[in-house]
């Protein structure tokens, strides 16, 4: 038992020190903004995309094509937006063209890799550092607090055969971490109550984010993306969650007005 236990929390130190390094990388970028963060994003996803590559067993590519992302989401930040989007999806494209085996599987990653680097750097942009900080906060109390209520509560596994160490408490309990976070932003008249309901689904959709990178890694039959990061893996299994919150908040940006705003008293 006591094995076990131990086990369990093997991981832990060397997940808050290499997490604890990248949040204060990751901080400094985000209030600085600009192009400081536009060439952090750029290098992010370009790693991301190396770690993919060689996922798929095409290692002799991985370089090259990580250097094409990174390239074109860079220049796709700076400049108007109808003449990036092309840039977006090029890299895609171009691995696509040359990359023998799950060919469908790279584009499509690649795709929503760097669509979601983009709607990040846009959400930064646009809307400034408070509501970037916000999304960052969304995904990342999920993510703690679906780590801890997962072992300390257990129960029921959410999709045991793709990602065995999900549960259920896992997951709603990253759901509330969501809520409070957007229920701070309201109480503090940056947005009105709608927020709590966005946050709530922008969790959902880094959970799906990580679900998806787990059935890829399932898939290739690996445990992390790389290891780059000590007790995290790689920048793949880093910023999963992040992929498909930027995403979603890409769609909700259209259908909805973003931020809601303040509930006047």
């Amino acid at each position: 038992m006591t094995e076990a236990r131990g086990g369990q929390w093997s991981d832990l130190g060397p997940r808050l020190i290499s997490g604890g390094i990248a949040a204060a990388i990751g901080l400094w970028a985000m209030w600085v903004g600009g192009t400081v963060f536009h060439a952090a994003i750029a290098l992010i996803s370009g790693i991301m995309i190396w770690e993919l590559v060689r996922m798929i067993g095409a290692e002799r590519l991985a370089i090259p094509l990580a250097a094409v992302a990174a390239v074109a989401v860079f220049a796709a930040m700076e400049l108007p937006r109808g003449f990036a989007l092309p840039l977006l999806l090029a890299p895609a494209m171009i691995g696509f063209s040359q990359i023998e085996q799950h060919r469908l599987t790279y584009a499509l990653y690649t795709a929503a890799i760097l669509i979601a680097g983009f709607g990040i750097v846009a959400l930064r942009d646009d809307f400034g550092f408070g509501w970037m900080a916000w999304l960052a906060l969304v995904v990342i109390s999920s993510d703690i607090l679906g780590y801890f209520a997962g072992r300390f509560i257990g129960g029921p596994k959410f999709w045991p055969r793709v990602s065995p160490k999900k549960t259920w408490s896992g997951t709603v309990a990253g759901w509330v971490g969501a809520a409070l976070i957007g229920g701070i932003f309201v109480w503090q008249g940056q947005s009105g109550p709608e927020l709590i309901g966005i946050s709530i689904a922008i969790a959902m959709a880094g959970q799906f984010g990580d679900i998806a990178e787990s059935a890829l890694k399932r898939r290739m039959g690996v445990k992390d993306s790389s290891g780059i990061i000590p007790g995290h893996g790689g920048m793949f299994d880093r910023f999963d969650a992040m992929l498909g919150a930027s995403i979603f908040l890409l769609l909700v940006e259209q259908v909805i007005d973003f931020p809601p705003a303040p509930v006047p008293l």
